[in-house]
């Protein structure tokens, strides 16, 4: 692993000097920039601010009011992760809100695939019946063929989308799409519009019978962590306002899956959003079906909210274990190479099931840091998942191939393609070979950011608390990372289940100063320390609870052994 310190220039001497470091780092450098990130204002969070076209966002807000008021069927079309079931609750209660002929629609990811698609339209016209309007959440902004198919049924298409567009957009009625937000924050955005327009049939046609329960933000919350998008500008303050009303929710079915998940809501943040809350709502659309999961969210009834939520955990478990089991094999396809890995890792398989291989490309990418596409083989069409690491475009670089490819979209962090299975191995040499040309050794090399590098004795509970203002943390605003030197282990041992933890106490020579340590996943380094080692150490600052009582600890990110 290599360090990259960000900032090695600037002399510290007190708390302020590190948090203007760390803001500097993030690029927030103006009295103008630092206020607006510190204190973000929730008001300045508009359709106009993050690149929303006004023109289209107007046709759609015409579109739908003349819906309603014709009383046609609209139908929202969500994508089946946290993002899309999460839009898709608030296009729902919202248009319900307004009077709206409306129902929600999620396809099935085996028998439907991603997105809108002509086998998904033709479901939804037999399940709901005279659909004059779809409106796609976090989805749509690729589905050329799909909006030409409904257009040719008599069904107008208004896409919300935030996901990368190819060269030629749908010929839809509306587009309100933008690339800042995750795609439930398109989606209330939109509500936000419908809720306060004023166009003609809003009092008139209003279900006074029906409230929607919140601000909706709790639901943005969920959709910023769960789909990985940068905390930053319109993210972050929408994050950070979501979280307080998730930590208040009054949503039966997320109080229900909290208590199943044993989690406090009042203690709720990106932690616990990205790994016990998140996975939840995920997994019945990567095994199961996931309108049990929009479900949940938008129940009011609390026997019906506790039997969901018992189902999306077991279901949970259940992807758990196959998410080990698949990637073990993919990591020993991967071994089994061995001199024939390239800058690129493609690995499939027929036993590979649609719903994991994701995540199982994630786990690839964590353990050999190369950008990583998992195929799941089909009789005809195959699906893959492809993951990158930092600074490669694996969306575009996918679509560098694109006429060997059925469809494919995402992001520049993730993405997915389906091709046909026996254009399979093409495909594969194909973008093998791209990617020895465009991926050298210092894009495959894990790098550790580091802010900067303080004396150990600067940790305090000041510093603590000033650090945690820049939160919420996570993809683009990363929790800030120090190096302290030439610092003691003065106690370690093993903690965890199966030892898989180190847990350290340092102190700093010819000081009375002493500090915990936690090392997570790093129990098998334990031979390299030995009590007395001076070491450098990279960690974040972390407050640890244990029976009522509140305590610094480092987690630390590395080690480095001087003795």
């Amino acid at each position: 692993m290599k360090y990259k310190i960000l900032n090695i220039k600037d002399k510290i001497k007190e708390n302020e000097d590190i948090i203007r470091i760390i803001l500097k780092n993030r690029k927030i450098r103006t009295k103008k920039e630092i206020e607006e990130f510190l204190n973000p204002q929730l008001g300045k969070v508009t359709a106009k601010s993050v690149g929303i076209d006004s023109r289209q966002l107007k046709k759609a807000i015409g579109r739908i009011g003349q819906a309603i008021k014709n009383k046609e069927q609209i139908v929202v079309f969500g994508d089946y992760d946290v993002d899309g079931i999460c839009g898709t609750a608030i296009l729902w209660e919202t248009l319900n809100s307004l009077g709206a002929k409306v129902s929600p629609y999620i396809p099935h990811r085996i028998d439907e695939g991603y997105g809108l698609s002509e086998k998904g339209i033709e479901n939804l016209k037999l399940k709901i019946k005279n659909c004059g309007l779809i409106i796609t959440v976090d989805n749509g902004i690729v589905a050329n063929k799909a909006v030409e198919f409904a257009r040719k049924q008599g069904i107008d298409v208004i896409i919300t989308d935030h996901h990368v567009p190819s060269k030629k957009l749908p010929d839809a009625f509306a587009i309100v799409h933008t690339i800042k937000l995750c795609g439930t924050g398109v989606a209330y955005l939109l509500a936000q519009e419908l809720r306060t327009s004023n166009f003609e049939i809003r009092n008139k046609y209003k279900n006074t019978k029906y409230k929607i329960q919140n601000t909706h933000l709790e639901l943005v919350a969920l959709a910023t962590i769960a789909d990985l998008v940068p905390l930053v500008g319109a993210n972050r303050t929408l994050l950070k306002f979501g979280l307080e009303e998730l930590r208040k929710t009054q949503r039966i079915g997320l109080k229900a899956l909290f208590q199943e998940a044993g989690i406090e809501s009042s203690k709720i943040g990106t932690y616990e959003i990205g790994h016990i809350i998140a996975p939840r709502l995920n997994a019945m659309g990567r095994l199961e079906y996931a309108m049990d999961s929009l479900r949940l969210l938008c129940t009011n009834s609390k026997e019906r909210a506790d039997k969901l939520a018992l189902l999306l955990g077991s279901t949970n478990r259940e992807r758990q274990t196959l998410t080990i089991e698949t990637a073990e094999h993919a990591k020993d396809k991967v071994r089994g190479q061995k001199s024939k890995v390239r800058s690129l890792l493609f690995i499939s398989d027929e036993s590979y099931q649609q719903g994991v291989i994701g995540l199982v490309a994630g786990k690839l990418v964590e353990e050999f840091y190369k950008p990583s596409i998992v195929v799941s083989i089909g009789e005809k069409y195959s699906k893959a998942s492809a993951r990158s690491v930092s600074g490669f475009n694996i969306i575009e670089f996918i679509r560098t191939a694109s006429e060997i490819l059925v469809d494919a979209g995402g992001h520049p962090m993730a993405a997915g393609f389906t091709v046909e299975t026996v254009n399979l191995a093409m495909l594969e040499e194909t973008l093998l070979k791209k990617s020895d040309e465009l991926l050298d050794k210092e894009l495959l090399t894990r790098t550790l950011k580091i802010d900067c590098e303080i004396p150990l004795d600067f940790v305090n509970e000041n510093l603590y608390d000033e650090i945690q203002k820049l939160s919420p943390f996570g993809m683009g605003n990363p929790e800030p990372t120090f190096i302290s030197r030439k610092v003691t282990i003065s106690d370690m041992r093993l903690v965890g289940k199966d030892g898989k933890h180190l847990k350290f106490q340092f102190i700093i020579h010819n000081s009375k100063f002493i500090i915990q340590g936690i090392a997570f996943g790093m129990g098998d380094r334990a031979s390299e320390f030995h009590i007395g080692d001076k070491v450098d150490i990279v960690f974040s600052i972390d407050e640890n609870e244990w029976n009522g009582e509140k305590r610094l600890q480092l987690k630390i990110r590395d080690l480095v052994n001087l003795s």
